[in-house]
């Protein structure tokens, strides 16, 4: 696997090697080791799938507050996302800056969020699947999020026609740096 450091600190892009022959191709996809070698978070406690419908379908920007902060490895399984994480980590000299990249699952490129980050994307096509390992367990409790569109962040979202979205996702409240 490749990691490559994203302008936030710790969050990087993870693109597989992958080694072809005539009957396709293989790749390692996850290797804690090589993780760990990383320092970045290896724990595998939940994986989990968001299957979208639609294009234009915006999910996030999702997080779980302290003590129950998680990392994540995101990759695109079916169709297309434009995948955004914001840090929202007080200490970091990256805080309240953003990333975009566009994971689909013909590039198989994954994105490593570390804890302390929010989440979000956007579907570029129907479809459109998100396979995210998760590093602690989910805690509804402890679920929170900032708005999309918060002028705070300033994300420059890919254009839709239509964008659906949940309620709550739609209005979180504005941000207080």
């Amino acid at each position: 696997m490749r990691f490559t450091p994203t302008p936030l600190a710790g969050a990087h892009v993870v693109d597989i090697e992958p080694i072809g022959d005539e009957r396709g191709m293989f790749a390692r996809a996850w290797s804690e080791e090589e993780f760990r070698e990383r320092k970045l978070d290896a724990r595998v406690a939940a994986c989990n799938i968001s299957f979208n419908v639609a294009l234009g379908t915006l999910r996030g920007m999702h997080y779980q507050v302290e003590p129950h902060e998680e990392a994540k490895l995101v990759r695109c399984t079916a169709g297309a996302v434009y995948d955004v994480i914001v840090d929202l980590r007080r200490e970091s000299d990256t805080y309240c800056r953003w990333f975009g990249i566009e994971l689909t699952a013909r590039n198989r490129t994954a994105l490593f969020i570390p804890a302390g980050f929010g989440h979000g994307f956007q579907t570029l096509a129907s479809d459109s699947e998100v396979l995210y390992l998760m590093s602690a367990p989910y805690v509804p409790e402890a679920a929170a999020g900032v708005r999309w569109n918060d002028p705070v962040f300033g994300i420059a979202w890919p254009d839709a026609e239509v964008r659906v979205m949940s309620e709550r996702d739609r209005t979180y409240p504005d941000f207080q740096v």
